[in-house]
């Protein structure tokens, strides 16, 4: 299947879906949309109420992550908290790697962000939900680039985030 023939069939809301074969359509259009596309794609996905709720995808995606994919998804989810309220999140590290930086643009090391668990990640993406309602298009946009990971959502994650991007590329 061709990158509009894709798009195409999950335009349509009623089309069957192989579940064998949304991962490896994701991994095409991932590949071949427009960045931007992609992000508000996987932005959609963690909107969804198909989808389990944004932070534990993310939580579950930072598990999955490399330590400087961790680095820098800590660093736009911190970026989306404020310092306030972070001193009783995850015991305290978040409000640690503030102390060390910038507040407005938290700088994490893949080594301090191997010390994040993802149960600590899912509390931070929680606050930062609360706080910044573009959040999940900061962290779309970031997931964006590591579409492998993303394709570890599941069939109904990757569902929606491909009728949004056939969505946004029919209407341009």
């Amino acid at each position: 299947m061709g990158l509009m023939d894709i798009l195409q069939h999950y335009a349509n809301p009623g089309a069957a879906n192989d579940p064998q074969a949304v991962p490896a359509h994701f991994d095409q259009v991932a590949r071949n949309a427009p960045t931007e596309a992609v992000g508000s794609g996987v932005a959609e996905a963690f909107r969804s109420d198909r989808t389990p709720p944004f932070q534990q995808l993310v939580a579950q995606m930072f598990g999955r992550s490399n330590p400087q994919q961790r680095a820098g998804v800590l660093e736009h989810l911190l970026s989306s908290v404020a310092p306030g309220a972070l001193a009783g999140l995850g015991g305290g590290a978040f409000a640690k790697m503030l102390g060390q930086g910038n507040a407005a643009a938290p700088q994490v090391s893949p080594a301090q962000a191997a010390q994040v668990t993802p149960e600590q990640v899912d509390q931070l993406a929680a606050q930062a939900q609360q706080h910044d309602p573009g959040v999940m298009e900061k962290i779309g946009a970031y997931y964006a680039a590591h579409p492998d990971l993303v394709k570890t959502l599941g069939t109904a994650a990757l569902t929606v985030a491909l009728a949004s991007i056939a969505g946004r590329m029919r209407s341009k």
